[in-house]
């Protein structure tokens, strides 16, 4: 494979191109024009027959072709280009950006590389007159192509992760006569630190609702592991299994103030009979058939505090007409007045699935304040 298609490659796995605006992109083209006091800059990836502008200012669209491009030539030197005045230059005195619009007479880029070290566009900065850059604006330069640069490797990161974590949501809804099933969650920002879970064991459904102190990669990798501990060995009691987790975390994490709350329970179907452990969680709740509330409570902390004394499991009973509801607090933060009335108020209403809906776009209209995740089991009969 020649290097041009390792390159175009790299691009593409990057998945950036052709996408939306990115306000953290977009800030470096700012602070780039505001410190060099030029018209134009660009944030530039090259495709395969032209160039994309991922940000720019003053030049008035995204995408130009690739021939004859000045970042062309910066990607395949794959070194920072300073031309101060093309008109002068014998290399670019002719170039149709040159003559013809937008009548560049000053450029100066520096590549961008992807992950695996592929020249994939630059950042530039561009003058209908000639300019000269000293050597501290040509480090300043080089900087902010590095920052950007990050920025961009982070969008892949993040992106990659929220795949991954999406993977580890349930591939789908166990199949449970007599009872409904619902369940949602929106993390604040591209990933979050909440996960749910639901899968038949013989006649039981277990259910499993977690939430990692924080937002972002490092929680959305500790509540995957939560996830696939609490998985391993399922027929280990809930209050063994918990204490696994418990002990992982500590191993692993203890000391770092991360800590997860979560909520682990078996219902049986037949007789509707919940056995649950509560680690810290608190926000397990029945909504009884008369609609009277039953709080799940229990004394069990947070895991990975370090503080597992032994957890022990509760019981409850989803009579006909009950539903089992387990949120995180994200819930809290989008909810006005008397949260409890307004869940009621929908899920009687709209059902499961139509109480998990209004939560999600609650949660969508208060992008940021929290990951939101709820979980209805509904005893229909």
């Amino acid at each position: 494979m020649s290097a041009e298609e390792h390159r175009q490659r790299a691009i593409e796995a990057l998945g950036i191109l052709d996408t939306a605006p990115d306000e953290r992109v977009d800030r470096i083209t700012r602070i780039a024009q505001q410190a060099f006091g030029v018209p134009m800059v660009s944030v530039t990836l090259i495709d395969r027959d032209r160039q994309w502008r991922k940000s720019q200012i003053g030049l008035g669209g995204n995408e130009a072709p690739r021939e004859g491009a000045f970042c062309d030539v910066t990607v395949r030197q794959g070194d920072t280009l300073i031309v101060e005045d093309a008109a002068l230059d014998s290399v670019f005195s002719t170039n149709p950006f040159v003559t013809g619009d937008p009548n560049l007479r000053f450029y100066a880029g520096h590549p961008i590389q992807a992950p695996s070290g592929e020249h994939v566009g630059t950042l530039c900065i561009l003058d209908t007159t000639p300019r000269h850059l000293n050597d501290a604006q040509v480090a300043l330069l080089r900087d902010l192509a590095e920052w950007v640069q990050a920025e961009i490797a982070q969008v892949d990161q993040i992106d990659q992760a929220s795949l991954v974590q999406r993977a580890l949501l349930p591939a789908e809804m166990p199949e449970t006569p007599g009872y409904t099933l619902a369940a949602a969650t929106v993390a604040a920002g591209q990933i979050g630190g909440d996960i749910y879970d639901w899968y038949r064991l013989g006649d039981r459904l277990r259910v499993t609702l977690a939430d990692v102190m924080g937002k972002g990669i490092g929680p959305a990798i500790i509540a995957s592991a939560v996830r696939a501990s609490l998985r391993t060995a399922p027929d280990r009691p809930l209050a063994a299994a918990v204490s696994e987790v418990d002990r992982l975390l500590e191993d692993d994490i203890g000391g770092t103030g991360v800590f997860v709350t979560a909520f682990h329970a078996d219902v049986e179907l037949a007789s509707g009979e919940i056995s649950f452990v509560d680690a810290g969680h608190s926000l397990g709740f029945i909504l009884r058939a008369d609609d009277t509330w039953d709080y799940l409570r229990s004394t069990g902390l947070p895991l990975g505090m370090g503080f597992d004394d032994g957890r022990e499991s509760a019981l409850a009973v989803l009579h006909p007409g009950d539903a089992l509801l387990c949120c995180s607090d994200g819930l809290l933060d989008v909810l006005d007045g008397d949260p409890f009335e307004h869940v009621r108020r929908v899920l009687r209403a709209e059902g499961p699935q139509g109480a998990v809906d209004e939560a999600a776009r609650l949660a969508r209209s208060h992008r940021g304040v929290d990951d939101l995740t709820v979980l209805v089991v509904q005893r229909d009969r």
